[in-house]
Protein backbone atom coordinates (compact mmCIF):
# COMPACT_ATOMS: atom_id res chain seq x y z
CA UNK A 1 0.00 0.00 0.00
CA UNK A 2 1.36 3.39 -1.05
CA UNK A 3 1.73 5.84 1.79
CA UNK A 4 0.05 9.20 1.33
CA UNK A 5 2.59 10.57 3.77
CA UNK A 6 5.37 10.13 1.19
CA UNK A 7 3.93 12.59 -1.32
CA UNK A 8 6.11 15.72 -1.72
CA UNK A 9 3.35 18.02 -0.48
CA UNK A 10 2.73 16.02 2.71
CA UNK A 11 6.43 15.46 3.38
CA UNK A 12 6.89 19.23 3.31
CA UNK A 13 3.81 19.97 5.45
CA UNK A 14 4.65 17.32 8.03
CA UNK A 15 8.29 18.32 8.12
CA UNK A 16 7.31 21.87 9.00
CA UNK A 17 4.72 20.75 11.57
CA UNK A 18 7.13 18.35 13.25
CA UNK A 19 10.19 20.66 13.17
CA UNK A 20 8.49 23.96 14.03
CA UNK A 21 4.95 23.34 15.27
CA UNK A 22 2.85 26.47 15.78
CA UNK A 23 2.44 27.44 19.42
CA UNK A 24 -0.07 25.18 21.16
CA UNK A 25 -0.12 22.51 18.44
CA UNK A 26 1.43 19.10 18.15
CA UNK A 27 1.02 16.69 15.21
CA UNK A 28 2.23 13.11 14.78
CA UNK A 29 1.66 10.31 12.33
CA UNK A 30 -0.62 7.69 13.88
CA UNK A 31 1.48 4.61 14.54
CA UNK A 32 1.19 2.06 11.77
CA UNK A 33 -0.84 4.37 9.52
CA UNK A 34 -0.17 5.63 6.02
CA UNK A 35 -2.89 8.30 6.03
CA UNK A 36 -3.90 9.23 9.59
CA UNK A 37 -2.42 11.94 11.79
CA UNK A 38 -3.00 12.67 15.45
CA UNK A 39 -3.00 16.23 16.68
CA UNK A 40 -3.19 18.03 20.01
CA UNK A 41 -4.44 21.60 20.28
CA UNK A 42 -4.20 23.83 23.31
CA UNK A 43 -7.49 25.54 24.08
CA UNK A 44 -7.35 29.20 23.01
CA UNK A 45 -6.43 31.73 25.69
CA UNK A 46 -9.37 33.67 27.16
CA UNK A 47 -11.84 31.04 25.95
CA UNK A 48 -13.75 28.45 27.99
CA UNK A 49 -11.28 25.90 26.55
CA UNK A 50 -8.18 27.61 27.97
CA UNK A 51 -5.82 25.22 29.85
CA UNK A 52 -7.28 22.22 28.02
CA UNK A 53 -5.48 20.10 25.46
CA UNK A 54 -7.72 18.55 22.84
CA UNK A 55 -6.87 15.46 20.81
CA UNK A 56 -7.95 15.26 17.18
CA UNK A 57 -7.65 12.71 14.42
CA UNK A 58 -6.90 13.82 10.87
CA UNK A 59 -7.67 11.35 8.08
CA UNK A 60 -6.10 12.27 4.77
CA UNK A 61 -8.09 11.20 1.70
CA UNK A 62 -6.27 9.66 -1.26
CA UNK A 63 -6.98 12.83 -3.26
CA UNK A 64 -5.50 15.22 -0.64
CA UNK A 65 -4.95 18.18 -1.17
CA UNK A 66 -7.71 18.18 -3.78
CA UNK A 67 -10.15 16.93 -1.12
CA UNK A 68 -10.20 18.14 2.50
CA UNK A 69 -8.97 15.99 5.37
CA UNK A 70 -11.57 14.45 7.68
CA UNK A 71 -10.89 15.93 11.10
CA UNK A 72 -12.61 14.77 14.28
CA UNK A 73 -12.17 15.61 17.93
CA UNK A 74 -11.26 12.61 20.07
CA UNK A 75 -11.56 14.74 23.23
CA UNK A 76 -15.20 15.65 24.00
CA UNK A 77 -15.88 19.37 23.50
CA UNK A 78 -18.93 21.40 24.50
CA UNK A 79 -19.35 23.60 21.43
CA UNK A 80 -22.17 24.50 19.00
CA UNK A 81 -20.05 23.51 15.98
CA UNK A 82 -18.66 20.21 17.35
CA UNK A 83 -20.98 17.27 18.04
CA UNK A 84 -20.67 14.41 20.53
CA UNK A 85 -19.05 12.25 17.82
CA UNK A 86 -16.29 14.83 17.41
CA UNK A 87 -17.47 15.98 13.97
CA UNK A 88 -16.74 19.61 13.17
CA UNK A 89 -18.96 22.04 11.25
CA UNK A 90 -16.40 24.23 9.51
CA UNK A 91 -16.68 25.41 5.91
CA UNK A 92 -13.05 24.66 4.97
CA UNK A 93 -13.58 20.99 5.84
CA UNK A 94 -16.20 20.67 3.07
CA UNK A 95 -15.88 20.66 -0.71
CA UNK A 96 -17.47 23.48 -2.72
CA UNK A 97 -20.17 24.47 -3.50
CA UNK A 98 -21.42 23.99 0.10
CA UNK A 99 -17.92 24.28 1.56
CA UNK A 100 -14.82 26.40 1.12
CA UNK A 101 -12.02 23.80 0.81
CA UNK A 102 -9.18 24.83 -1.50
CA UNK A 103 -6.08 22.73 -2.28
CA UNK A 104 -3.81 25.51 -1.03
CA UNK A 105 -5.10 25.05 2.55
CA UNK A 106 -2.58 23.13 4.64
CA UNK A 107 -3.04 20.89 7.67
CA UNK A 108 -1.60 23.71 9.76
CA UNK A 109 -4.19 26.07 8.26
CA UNK A 110 -6.97 23.62 9.13
CA UNK A 111 -5.75 23.37 12.74
CA UNK A 112 -5.51 27.16 13.05
CA UNK A 113 -9.07 27.47 11.68
CA UNK A 114 -10.27 24.92 14.27
CA UNK A 115 -8.57 26.93 17.06
CA UNK A 116 -10.28 30.07 15.75
CA UNK A 117 -13.62 28.24 15.72
CA UNK A 118 -13.07 27.19 19.33
CA UNK A 119 -12.36 30.80 20.23
CA UNK A 120 -15.27 32.20 18.19
CA UNK A 121 -18.12 29.68 17.81
CA UNK A 122 -20.52 30.16 14.91
CA UNK A 123 -24.02 29.67 16.38
CA UNK A 124 -25.58 30.61 13.02
CA UNK A 125 -24.24 27.42 11.38
CA UNK A 126 -24.45 24.96 14.28
CA UNK A 127 -24.01 21.23 14.43
CA UNK A 128 -25.63 21.12 17.88
CA UNK A 129 -28.77 23.30 17.95
CA UNK A 130 -29.29 23.26 21.74
CA UNK A 131 -25.75 24.46 22.42
CA UNK A 132 -26.05 27.13 19.71
CA UNK A 133 -29.29 28.39 21.26
CA UNK A 134 -27.65 28.45 24.69
CA UNK A 135 -24.61 30.29 23.26
CA UNK A 136 -26.90 32.96 21.77
CA UNK A 137 -29.35 33.31 24.69
CA UNK A 138 -27.36 32.44 27.83
CA UNK A 139 -23.65 32.83 27.17
CA UNK A 140 -22.80 32.57 30.88
CA UNK A 141 -24.32 29.07 31.12
CA UNK A 142 -22.65 28.05 27.85
CA UNK A 143 -19.24 29.18 29.11
CA UNK A 144 -19.74 27.45 32.44
CA UNK A 145 -20.62 24.14 30.74
CA UNK A 146 -17.76 24.47 28.24
CA UNK A 147 -15.27 25.12 31.08
CA UNK A 148 -16.65 22.11 32.98
CA UNK A 149 -16.29 19.85 29.91
CA UNK A 150 -12.75 21.12 29.38
CA UNK A 151 -11.81 20.45 33.00
CA UNK A 152 -13.42 17.01 32.90
CA UNK A 153 -12.23 15.75 29.50
CA UNK A 154 -9.24 17.71 28.22
CA UNK A 155 -5.80 16.80 29.39
CA UNK A 156 -3.92 19.76 30.72
CA UNK A 157 -0.38 19.74 29.31
CA UNK A 158 1.21 19.26 25.90
CA UNK A 159 4.40 17.34 26.52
Amino acid sequence: MRSLLNTPRLKKELGQLLDKPPFGMKVNVKEGSTSVLEAELSGPKDSPYENGVFKLQIELPVKYPFEPPRVTFITPVYHPNIDSGGRICLDILKMPPSGAWKPLITIEGVLIAICNLMNCPNPNDPLVLDIAKEFKNDKETFESKAKHYTKEHAITVIE
